[in-house]
């Protein structure tokens, strides 16, 4: 029999997974006013580097979900593709918050939720690559 994820994992990485692609539709469709995104939303450059984000953040909801799915089936690529969707989402929060620090720019509003994507993973990572399926 496989590992399964832990339940506390599975909710944090549906909660996540679902997060990004409303980012990204909500961005996409240009559902929100200027005024509440990110400084300097309307400067070609910060536009550019936004998007440079959606590959990472729709791979880590791919592969988010294809763990759960493979969980669901007793897989044991489940831990493997929950170790890349973790690595990839700390990723994600580590590479915005670098570039909030070398803007020197501290809003909270973005830098909270990108401290969780960098953070929330770091305990799971631990527990999953030590894990061993069991014979």
């Amino acid at each position: 029999m496989t590992p399964m994820l832990p339940r506390s994992l599975t909710t944090l990485m549906v909660a996540t997974d679902l997060a990004f692609i409303a980012y990204w539709l909500v961005t996409a469709l240009h559902l929100l006013p200027p005024e509440l995104l990110y400084n300097d939303y309307n400067d070609p450059w910060m536009v550019d580097w936004n998007w440079s984000f959606l590959p990472i953040d729709l791979l880590v909801s791919l592969t988010g979900f294809a763990a759960l799915l493979a969980a669901r089936r007793r897989s044991p690529a489940s831990t493997q593709l929950a170790l890349v969707s973790l690595t990839l989402t700390s990723a994600s929060g580590l590479m915005a918050l670098s570039f909030w620090t070398l803007r020197r720019d501290l809003d909270p509003a973005w830098w909270l939720p990108n401290l969780f994507l960098l953070l929330y993973p770091l305990p799971f990572l631990a527990r999953l690559r030590t894990a061993r399926p069991a014979p």
